[in-house]
């Protein structure tokens, strides 16, 4: 823990026991606090590569699906277009999937599209 971030492990010990010099305890004592800290702690969230702690990533999934699941109801649903941005993306840091689509009333207009993209 100390190797991958030691102002994190520092700053969890000093919250979470008061302990603002770890290096004066002995090295099993030391441990065994630093083992003790919760796992949304910052050395833990560290260690398992999370930016949001995992109760905050569930919350946000449920989220995401509860505003899928209302959006299908409704027109723009049913016609797939303004699809809900997810809070979960967001929160990891992925940016916006951005989709170039083109949707086509009939066969014709596909075939138009076809041809211009085919003829440069």
């Amino acid at each position: 823990m100390i190797r991958i971030d030691e102002d994190a492990l520092i700053c969890d010990l000093a919250e979470t026991y008061q302990i603002y010099d770890y290096k004066q305890l002995p090295p099993t004592k030391a441990a065994v606090f630093s083992c003790g800290l919760r796992e949304n702690s910052r050395i833990k969230m560290k260690i398992n590569n999370q930016v949001v702690p995992l109760e905050d990533a569930l919350l946000a999934g449920i989220a995401d699906r509860l505003s899928v699941l209302i959006w299908s109801g409704t027109k723009d649903g049913q016609s797939g277009k303004n699809k809900p941005t997810f809070i979960l993306d967001s929160l990891n840091g992925k940016p916006p999937v951005e989709k170039s689509e083109i949707v086509f009333n009939s066969s014709e207009d596909f075939k138009e599209a076809r041809r211009k993209i085919l003829e440069g």
